[in-house]
């Protein structure tokens, strides 16, 4: 009994502060999510107006538009990262010569602000001064100008997510590989398996909860991405870069309609725990019932 109390009393400041900053500010955007609410207008006032935000969203193209795009952009952006995140944590695990500069610039765009990284890549794409259109038209041909050209600025806003977020992928998955253990490694070679059967199933399998952790964790990052996208395109040209973030950024800050950019926000956070559950259903649950 003493335990207990002093259990509860130990977790007590956790509790407080995930009421604080994570339950109370969630009850709170629920609660806005069925108002129609622009403080700035005439009528500052909160009128509740039932569910009519989110009947709204069903019938808005402009969110759908956004919703389409963005699950999109994870796809690409999440599959990349992990295939490019298990090929260099595989050749980190190898010797090589320069291995430890290689893996501090590698890393190094990790420990950056996102709306830093959207800064740099802004500079490096503007047609006038950046490196990158200047290397295109100078090797390829190419104009690169993500201001006039819808997939060049969606391409460069998924590889920009890619080289900022592989690092991360890359060291979760070097933390699963270096732990693995090497006896059902050497019997496969001893029984003569090649690399391909050998990836397939034995390092897959074992690794598969840690690629799964890191997919989660990047699944949600990438749902909810604003800065970077906003700081590099702004959303443009057009609505081709108006992931769901930089749409409920738009609807909050520069209309102030705080009613609605709630409801999507609410919308999103239930999708997110859709999609994540779902991906638990079908690649975890089956094995843990199987024991």
């Amino acid at each position: 009994m003493h335990s207990q109390k002093l259990g509860w009393l130990l977790l007590s400041p956790t509790i407080v502060i995930l009421g604080l900053f994570g339950i109370f500010p969630f009850i709170y955007v629920l609660w806005v999510s069925f108002h129609s609410w622009n403080p700035f207008a005439a009528n500052p006032g909160m009128i509740f107006n039932w569910a009519e935000n989110y009947r709204r969203l069903v019938f808005d193209p402009q969110f759908l538009a956004s919703l389409g795009i963005t699950l999109t952009f994870v796809f690409f952006a999440v599959v990349s990262e992990l295939v490019l995140g298990y090929i260099l944590a595989q050749a980190l695990l190898k010797d090589f010569p320069g291995k430890a500069v290689f893996r501090t610039i590698h890393t190094l765009p990790l420990i950056m602000a996102p709306i830093i990284v959207g800064s740099v890549w802004k500079l490096m794409t503007t047609p006038s001064i950046g490196i990158i259109p200047y290397l295109l038209r100078s090797w390829f041909g190419y104009d690169l100008n993500i201001g006039q050209s819808a997939v060049a600025a969606f391409t460069v806003t998924v590889i920009m997510d890619i080289w900022h977020w592989t690092p991360l992928v890359t060291l979760s998955l070097i933390a699963a590989l270096v732990s693995l253990p090497s006896d059902p490694f050497e019997q496969a070679q001893i029984d003569g398996a090649g690399k391909s059967q050998i990836f397939w199933h034995i390092t897959l399998p074992l690794i598969r909860p840690a690629m799964l952790a890191t997919v989660f964790i990047r699944l949600m990052d990438a749902l909810r991405t604003v800065d970077e996208v906003l700081m590099l395109t702004g959303g443009g040209p057009g609505s081709s870069t108006r992931y769901i973030g930089v749409h409920i950024f738009k609807e909050v800050f520069p209309k102030t309609n705080y009613g609605y950019g709630s409801a999507i926000s609410v919308i999103v956070l239930y999708l997110t725990i859709v999609v994540c559950w779902l991906l638990y259903v079908g690649l975890i649950a089956p094995r843990v019932k199987r024991g």
